[in-house]
């Protein structure tokens, strides 16, 4: 779902960047390389420290990472496509290939977790000695950093974006900043306390994030493709801007979705019914502006009811 924050103005009040502009799709491409490099550089410092360790708890990490790369990867597909204008036969955009791609890192995620945890389950009956252990807490400090410094940056680009499939992706890597300070925590019982059984016993723990994470951009977006209605304060507010033009008696039957980087809003307006159709169709228009000035990201249907006369209501989204 789309927050207050995420489809109007950001935290700071930057203002968001309209689909389809050149900053706007700059900004999402460019969030797409950038992860997939961190993830390839981060899979090779990890390959190398696991292959000196032996330590689960960075295997564990070493695999969530190669799922990062998989996962970044179609993410980057998906934004691409996303980018792509509407035409003849997807007239409402292309932008639900986002929480398409954002339902695929969810299973990537899921996967990751399932391995993670059986060769958890096997350390534990069998634990083993973890080795070089200074060089393990280096190495997976030094993707902590790289790892917080992508998060930040995705976080900027959805800010100005609102893009799914870069939120899950960042909601992805920001559960990566835990693991790595699970698998640093390992490092440090095994080296300091001798306790090997802490490497197994945090990568079940690091597992249990992963799944979680999972859990969460599948929810997020299958909302979107099962095209869930803006929260209720959204459309309270929604309301109160078509309501504030003077000459807007009621408003009612609205309808919201959220797909991708863009929201739909359909609603009807009571109007006077001595209006004009031209009077009537102005008003539209201001009503439609002043809503897509707090949505710059919304496409905006309306449509105007005479005052007085009944027509059929549907049992949902009576407001």
């Amino acid at each position: 779902m789309l927050s207050d924050s995420e489809i109007s103005r950001t935290p700071s009040g930057e203002r968001d960047l309209a689909p389809g502009t050149g900053q706007h799709a700059r900004l999402m491409r460019t969030a797409t390389y950038v992860a997939v490099a961190v993830a390839l550089i981060l899979v090779g410092i990890k390959l190398a420290a696991w292959l000196v360790t032996d330590s689960i708890s960075m295997l564990s990490s070493l695999v969530d990472s190669v799922m990062d790369v998989a996962a970044s990867t179609i993410n980057l597909l998906a934004v691409r496509h996303a980018l792509v204008p509407a035409d003849a036969e997807h007239r409402f955009g292309h932008t639900k290939i986002e929480p398409l791609a954002s339902l695929g890192q969810a299973a990537f995620i899921a996967g990751s977790g399932l391995f993670v945890v059986i060769e958890a389950v096997q350390r534990l009956i069998r634990p083993e000695p973890i080795e070089s252990g200074r060089l393990g807490i280096g190495v997976m400090v030094v993707s902590m950093a790289l790892t917080l410094g992508l998060v930040l940056f995705q976080r900027h680009v959805v800010r100005r974006t609102r893009s799914t499939a870069i939120k899950a992706d960042s909601m992805h890597y920001a559960s990566d900043v835990l693991v790595n300070a699970g698998v640093i925590l390992a490092f440090v019982l095994a080296v300091s306390l001798g306790w090997h059984r802490a490497d197994p016993i945090i990568a079940v723990v690091i597992a249990a994030v992963i799944f979680y994470g999972a859990f969460q951009i599948a929810r997020d977006a299958l909302d979107h493709l099962m095209d869930r209605e803006l929260p209720a304060d959204e459309r309270e507010k929604i309301r109160a801007i078509a309501m504030s033009h003077k000459q807007v008696l009621d408003c009612h039957d609205m309808r919201t979705r959220a797909a991708g980087v863009r929201a739909f809003i359909q609603l009807h307006l009571e109007l006077p019914h001595a209006l004009t159709l031209i009077e009537a169709h102005e008003i539209c228009d201001e009503v439609e502006a002043a809503i897509r000035a707090a949505y710059p990201n919304a496409e905006v249907i309306i449509h105007p009811d005479p005052e007085g006369v009944p027509e059929p209501r549907q049992s949902f989204g009576s407001r």
